[in-house]
Order: structure tokens, then C-alpha cells, then sequence
């Protein structure tokens, strides 16, 4: 019977800390894989060698296409695909992204659970809304094991805290400790396989960049009311998923915090237009009654007034309701992950 020899890890804002913490902990004779997934920007530098420096004992690789899954090896995902586990080798995804980032936490989770399930450890650390909770959530139905940063010991506790709000995950630890842990769960004999549904399969291949449609999309998620921040059209939502979230007809991925936040945005920027345009109407009909009084039309100019009047309390009432709206998260410092 093989041992829980696939471990993969995901982070954002606040993650390079406890991933250095981790890989820094782990033996030279490690009999697992490893694999990590930064949300980190399309043309970002450095992160390859961050995770170098961090892992003493093991060597690190960037993942490409075809790779050969080795043990004893750390494989980062690289900028703009999605790092994807199949079986004995590594994808690279160009499907849509999940939570406006590629590569996303979940595809990884997601495929390493169809492909090895309870081999599988599943690792989440620090970062913002709550990207890794559904990947977490496939591991953990298809056997593996799953560990979360204690979020009082993450630099950004979003990601730790909405994990263990939607699943009962098998450990949250300090990530001081998840690497000696992380060490002695790789030598467990990994329980026995699972049956793997449809519907993860299909967002694995979704990922991979397979076609997606309003058909295919059905088979996973129903209409909804709400349109996709990324591209404008139909989001649906995931049948029974953890934690809420949606799909487009793109194949856009989104958990319903992203979405939420996408549209804290929007409603802001959509306020503040809002404000100039009845700044400029105020304005405008504010000459129109100078313009009447100095032709002598006292009652025009007079109904002008007025209207200039009411057009100031409106845009008095936007630009207080502007200044009082409250993000919905805090921002978060962030150490070499694109902060989201």
C-alpha cells in the first residue's frame, strides 16, 4: 500500500513566511512530492528562488508541461497556468481562473485529490477570502489529509479561517510545526481509495483548459441571478459546494466572497461616477439661473435655483454614503504573493 507521498500546498498574501518554515523542516530523504501554488502575478520574479533558498535539504523546480512527478522534490507552479496533478506526471492549465488568479490553489488541490486521493496532504497557509477551502474540501472527500496555518499564526488569516468554517479539516497548527508533522505523516499508509465524482473530474479538465459551455456548465451548477466580474456573463452556482461559490459560461471561478468583493468595487466606482454626474448637473443648472436672472426671467431663473439646490443635497447624500461604506475585508501586508 503507498504511503501519503503527495503533499500540496497553497498561499497568498502573508505565505512565502510559513512556507520557508515548512520546506526548511523537511529531510533530504523526504519520500514524498511536494507541490506549491502562489497566487502570484503573471510576470513575477523571484518567487522560484525565494522557495529555493527555503527548501535547504531538496531541490525545487519550476513545473512544466509532461514532468515526471518525482519524490523528494519541491515543484512550484508557474505564472499564468494552473499546476495540475495527473497520474505520475504534471499539466499545465490554461483554463479560466479561479478567484481572479492562475495559477489558483484549487485546480491543484482539486486534481492531486482525483488523481492520488488518500494519498494526498493538503496544506493551506496564509492569505485573503478564501481561495483553497474547496480545494481542501475534494482532498478531504477523497481520503487525504488536510492541514491549516492556525490562523492566529497567519500573517493574513482569511484563507486559514473560511477552511475551517466550511470543512472539518484533520489539523491546524503554527506553521512552525506543520513541517516535523508534515514529515512524519508522509511515512502513514495511506487509506483506501475513494470513488472520485463527475463533477470534480470535470472541473480538473475545466482547468486544464477543456471546453466549457452553458451544457457542460449545467452539469455542475445552476443559473443564477449575478453576473461574472471578469468577462460580464451568467455566473451559476455550484451545486453543494464548499464554501458557496460560482461558476460563468466561460468557466470562470469564483467563491462567493470574491465575487462580493468584485462587486464592493463596482459599487464604489459606480458611486463615485454617480457623484460627478449630479455635481456636473448641479453645476450646470446652477449658470442656467445665473443666466435667467441676468436676462431678467426671474421665475426661470428662480425654478433653476431650486433644481441646483436639490441636485447639491443629492450629491451631498452620495459623497457622505461614499466616505461611510466600509471595505469588506482589511488589507493585508503581503510577502512576495500577489495580495488579491
Amino acid at each position: 500500500m503507498a504511503n501519503r507521498d503527495i503533499v500540496v500546498i497553497g498561499g497568498s498574501s502573508g505565505a512565502t513566511t510559513p512556507l520557508r518554515a515548512i520546506l526548511g523542516a523537511l529531510a533530504p530523504d523526504l519520500p514524498a512530492a511536494i507541490f506549491v501554488v502562489l497566487h502570484i502575478p503573471a510576470r513575477s520574479l523571484g518567487v522560484l528562488a525565494t522557495v529555493t533558498a527555503a527548501a535547504t535539504h531538496l531541490p525545487v523546480r519550476a513545473a512544466t508541461d509532461g514532468m515526471a512527478i518525482q519524490p523528494g522534490t519541491v515543484t512550484l507552479g508557474v505564472p499564468d497556468h494552473h499546476l495540475i496533478l495527473a497520474e505520475g506526471r504534471i499539466r499545465l492549465g490554461r483554463g479560466p481562473r479561479e478567484n481572479m488568479a492562475r495559477p489558483s490553489i484549487d485546480p491543484l488541490f482539486r486534481s492531486a485529490a482525483a488523481a492520488y486521493g488518500p494519498r494526498v496532504i493538503g496544506i493551506l497557509l496564509s492569505g485573503l477570502l478564501n481561495d483553497g477551502a474547496s480545494g481542501l474540501e475534494a482532498i478531504k472527500s477523497c481520503g487525504g489529509i488536510t492541514l491549516v496555518q492556525d490562523p492566529a499564526d497567519a500573517l493574513a488569516d482569511e484563507m486559514p479561517r473560511s477552511a475551517l468554517a466550511a470543512l472539518e479539516v484533520d489539523l491546524t497548527l503554527p506553521a512552525a510545526r506543520i513541517g516535523d508533522v508534515l514529515s512524519d505523516l508522509v511515512r502513514d499508509a495511506a487509506g483506501p481509495r475513494l470513488p472520485v465524482s463527475p463533477e470534480l473530474r470535470l472541473e480538473v479538465d475545466i482547468a486544464a483548459g477543456e471546453r466549457v459551455d452553458s451544457d457542460v456548465l449545467r452539469r455542475i451548477a445552476d443559473p443564477s441571478p449575478i453576473t461574472c466580474p471578469q468577462c460580464g456573463g451568467v455566473l451559476s452556482q455550484v451545486r453543494d459546494g464548499k464554501p458557496l461559490r460560482f461558476r460563468c459560461q466561460v468557466g470562470h471561478a469564483l467563491s462567493a466572497e470574491a465575487v462580493a468583493k468584485e462587486q464592493e468595487n463596482a459599487v464604489d466606482e459606480a458611486m463615485r461616477v454617480a457623484l460627478r454626474i449630479i455635481e456636473e448637473r448641479a453645476e450646470l443648472v446652477r449658470r442656467m439661473a445665473r443666466e435667467g436672472r441676468e436676462a431678467g426671467r426671474t421665475a426661470v431663473s428662480a425654478m433653476y435655483e431650486e433644481r441646483a439646490a436639490e441636485y447639491r443635497r443629492y450629491a451631498d447624500t452620495i459623497r457622505k454614503a461614499v466616505l461611510l461604506r466600509l471595505p469588506l475585508s482589511e488589507p493585508s501586508g503581503d510577502e512576495g504573493a500577489q495580495e488579491k
